[in-house]
């Protein structure tokens, strides 16, 4: 596995700058534009405020966990695709390395990558004064356990898959909407009654309540252990499953 992390590590010292430039100018622009700008309106018309905090310090947290899906989900889906079609991944089969081997190491070098980009994310939101204390480091492994849920099950799917235009349609009728029903950009409790269920069991709700509770010191033992135990299962579960599908694939 380490060796398969280190290859995509050394891939990755051609590019790191520019993915670090576009780590911290993505939040830049999101807490400036929505968490600023449009928070300002919505703190001036909801004197309540929502969840009892300016609508930016709401937000924040809630961008966060979208960001580190929408990231692991095309790093494990059109990265993988990529690696399967271009000989990454063939050349590196008739070695001593495993098909499970080329994939921990695969998915645990987009958990890296998940991991610096939330880092960063993280530090433009203390730019903002938008950190209330040390709990916001619960929240940078939240948004990574969040990629990862994301990550892992894609990239079990995305080693088989034929045509990257797949992908594009998963990225644009499954990930896209996500961001719009799972209280990134306002409250779950806002939605009709129902539809709210459906919310609760998507993957980017659990990662979002998970970040935002963290960041604002309002998690709690059952319930951040509720959407740990949620993000986990999926990402050992697609773990479990890409061991299968890298199999099929790499030995077919």
């Amino acid at each position: 596995m380490l060796r398969a992390f280190g290859y995509w590590i050394t891939v990755y010292r051609r590019t790191w700058r520019g993915s670090i430039v576009i780590s911290v100018l993505n939040p830049l622009l999101f807490l400036t534009g929505i968490g600023a700008g449009l928070g300002a309106l919505v703190d001036d018309n909801a004197p309540a405020q929502i969840a009892g905090v300016p609508y930016a310090a709401f937000f924040a947290p809630g961008m966060l966990a979208a960001a580190a899906m929408q990231s692991a989900f095309l790093e494990g889906s059109a990265g993988v695709a990529r690696a399967a079609r271009s000989g990454a991944y063939r050349g590196a089969t008739p070695t001593p390395l495993e098909p499970e081997q080329l994939a921990a190491g695969h998915l645990f070098f987009i958990a890296f990558r998940v991991f610096t980009a939330s880092g960063a994310f993280i530090a433009v939101m203390a730019a903002f004064g938008l950190i209330r204390g040390w709990w916001v480091l619960g929240a940078l492994l939240g948004a990574t356990l969040t990629g990862m849920a994301f990550a892992a099950p894609a990239a079990a799917w995305a080693v088989g898959v034929r045509k990257m235009r797949h992908i594009d349609t998963m990225f644009r009728f499954v990930i896209m909407p996500l961001y719009m029903f799972s209280g990134t950009f306002f409250a779950v409790a806002q939605l009709p009654g129902w539809i709210r269920p459906v919310s609760y069991v998507l993957p980017l709700w659990h990662g979002v309540e998970l970040c935002r509770t963290l960041s604002l010191g309002t998690a709690t033992l059952t319930g951040s252990s509720i959407h740990v135990g949620y993000l986990l299962v999926l990402a050992v579960g697609g773990f479990l499953v890409a061991r299968v599908t890298y199999r099929r694939r790499l030995h077919a």
